[in-house]
């Protein structure tokens, strides 16, 4: 590659940076270092070379976890420059002086997006949140940070990341699956999910079941023994034999730590078994059922044996759907702007892994590998800073919301006209799980329209949810920000790519919005809407059509929802178009209930929003 740009103010600490890698820092307020990490900016637990090289990783053939998954694998804009800010360290987090001075630098250097793979479980206000007053800063200087939605799915209101000036990503599936079978004495053949490269060359070995050989001198008893913790298990009882495991997830290096041979894993919530994990042992998940009849088979056979294949490929056929672990909406700290804003491929992602890092996470695992297969929305988020970073390559001046509407407004479904390849019958929460539905990287390109938004709309928007020129100023870091003469209210006149309305159960349905879209096509051109929604909630756009004569001309329009009282209503999916004839430019309209007196424009209350708040000092990485 050719020198960085000119631009570039980036450094390099302790590490030698080439023309790919321009740029890497490291932050350590506290002056904690724990034994299995780098003091520098080096990557000791995989997680920032895996989204590193998903974002931006260069073409490579032949990639491979141990032969799974093999072909060439490149990231999603393989000629940008990559430069890496490390703020989260192993067993100790990531810190909020750490998080915002790495944000000071990144814009200083020069960086065109930031791709943020961490985040807290419990959403604050926006001015004690680091990433959103960090994300905020980057904004005015034209810079758009894509987020992580989270990992704490399939539960309601668990999405984090939720400023409107972020690009909040949620994960889902891809067209492959990682399988790996078990094989009964008796015949019976159960398909497991998992990544699983080791070869037992189809030997059968004896089965016992976890739970009947607990550790019992060990202190340990049957909940312990069956889910198979560290030193749960009695090594003389399964030693050289595969364990029948009853776990929600884990490594089980309790099967290694007691000599174990392999481990079929019986998930007791069903939810979860889409995720395809590697082990430091031959091991496989298989569901409830298969693994009520592999117990059973154990139980009433009196040599049970039985064998793990390794793993290989297999087409889903289901793809795309949103991952179980995703975190949903709705929005906790402001209910009309809907979180997730986006949904990209998070779930079995193969992608560069540092060599110092265990695969599977267990410190029982040496294998040393160059690629990896893991999941979480961390994965699904640098697949959507790409795409923003591809857009912002074909439009630099674009601005980051510019760049977040392009994303938003031109999914999977606009190829096919209105036909959203996000399914609501394989979601069952509709765009709490996906938001806007799933990225689509050469749409975003040539969006047609654009809803645009500066620094002053998400100021205004922040006094209407009831910050105050103190609290302002925290987020926004200036001196002369005020709310004065803004009364609170609701969110719904935020220049938004989504339409959301919250309606307090016994309330009809009354809402206004008000958009302006801006025109970034064909010089002369006419668009016109279309709605679709449930017969019980009416809806009016006006006007209807919308006319161009210039590139970057802007046009305003409304939209009125109303409807009945609703109590307990499932949520209400519908969307706005607008078509030209070469363009579709898409928006999902939501209306959903939500209990009485939940809605409030203090950010000092935010478990008075949505029942839930919290602050915290630390922050997670997503994976």
């Amino acid at each position: 590659m050719s020198p960085p740009p000119a631009k570039w103010k980036g450094k390099c600490h302790n590490i030698t940076c080439n023309n790919k890698i321009i740029g890497a820092r490291y932050y350590n307020s506290e002056g904690l270092y724990p034994t299995t990490e780098f003091k520098s900016p080096r990557d000791a637990i995989g997680h920032g070379t895996h989204t590193s090289s998903t974002a931006a990783g260069r073409e490579v053939d032949g990639a491979s976890f141990l032969g799974l998954a093999k072909g060439t694998a490149t990231g999603g804009v393989p000629n940008a420059r990559i430069a890496v800010y490390k703020v989260c360290w192993d067993m100790l987090g990531c810190s909020n002086a750490d998080i915002l001075a790495a944000f000071d630098d990144a814009i200083a250097d020069g960086v065109d997006i930031l791709s943020m793979s961490l985040g807290s479980d419990d959403p604050q206000p926006f001015f004690d949140d680091a990433l959103a007053i960090g994300a905020f800063h980057a904004m005015k200087h034209g810079v758009l940070s894509s987020a992580s939605a989270g990992n704490s799915g399939p539960s309601p209101a668990t999405a984090s990341n939720l400023a409107p000036w972020m690009l909040t990503v949620a994960a889902s599936s891809m067209d492959r699956k990682f399988i790996s079978q078990v094989v009964l004495g008796n015949g019976e053949i159960y398909p497991g999910i998992a990544v699983n490269s080791f070869k037992l060359n189809g030997t059968s070995f004896p089965l016992v079941w976890a739970g009947d050989v607990a550790n019992y001198s060990g202190g340990n008893g049957l909940l312990n023994a069956k889910n198979c913790l560290p030193g749960s298990l009695n090594s003389n009882k399964i030693a050289g034999k595969i364990v029948l495991c009853n776990s929600v997830l884990g490594d089980y290096t309790g099967v290694v730590m007691a000599n174990g041979l392999g481990a079929i894993v019986s998930f007791p919530i069903p939810f979860l078994i889409d995720i395809a994990l590697s082990y430091p042992l031959p091991a496989t998940q298989v569901k409830t059922g298969d693994g009520d009849a592999i117990l059973e088979y154990i139980r009433t056979t009196e040599n049970p044996i039985g064998t793990i294949l390794v793993g290989e490929t297999w087409k889903d056929i289901m793809a795309p759907y949103v991952a179980s672990f995703s975190s949903r909406g709705p929005n906790r700290l402001n209910p009309e702007i809907l979180k997730p804003d986006i949904t990209a491929p998070g779930l079995d992602i193969l992608a560069a892994w540092s060599p110092v890092a265990s695969p599977s996470g267990s410190p029982f695992d040496t294998r040393k590998v160059k690629f990896n297969v893991i999941s979480g929305t961390s994965m699904s988020c640098p697949h959507a800073s790409a795409v923003a970073a591809y857009v912002k390559a074909l439009h630099p001046n674009w601005s980051p919301a510019a760049i977040k509407s392009a994303i938003m407004t031109t999914d999977i479904g606009s190829i096919c006209v209105l036909a959203n390849v996000m399914d609501p019958r394989k979601n069952d929460d509709h765009e709490f799980a996906y938001g806007a539905g799933h990225v689509n990287p050469l749409a975003a390109t040539n969006p047609g329209l654009v809803y645009n938004a500066s620094e002053a709309d998400y100021i205004h928007f922040l006094c209407k949810q009831g910050y105050n020129t103190s609290t302002l100023k925290q987020i926004t870091g200036e001196s002369n920000a005020s709310c004065d003469g803004i009364v609170p209210g609701r969110a719904w006149d935020l220049n938004y790519p989504t339409f959301g309305v919250a309606v307090e159960d016994g309330q009809s349905v009354n809402a206004t919005f008000t958009r302006t879209v801006t025109n970034v096509a064909s010089a002369n051109s006419t668009y016109r809407v279309t709605v679709q929604m449930p017969s019980s909630v009416n809806v009016e756009v006006h006007p209807k059509e919308l006319s161009f004569s210039t590139v970057g001309e802007k046009k305003t329009f409304t939209v009125k929802v109303s409807g009945p009282k609703m109590v307990e209503q499932p949520i209400q999916s519908g969307t706005i178009v607008w078509k030209d004839g070469v363009h579709v430019v898409r928006s999902p309209l939501i209306v959903y209930t939500i209990t009485p007196n939940s809605m409030t424009t203090s950010p000092f209350r935010p478990t008075e929003r949505i029942g839930f708040g919290a602050n915290s000092n630390n922050w997670n990485m997503h994976f």
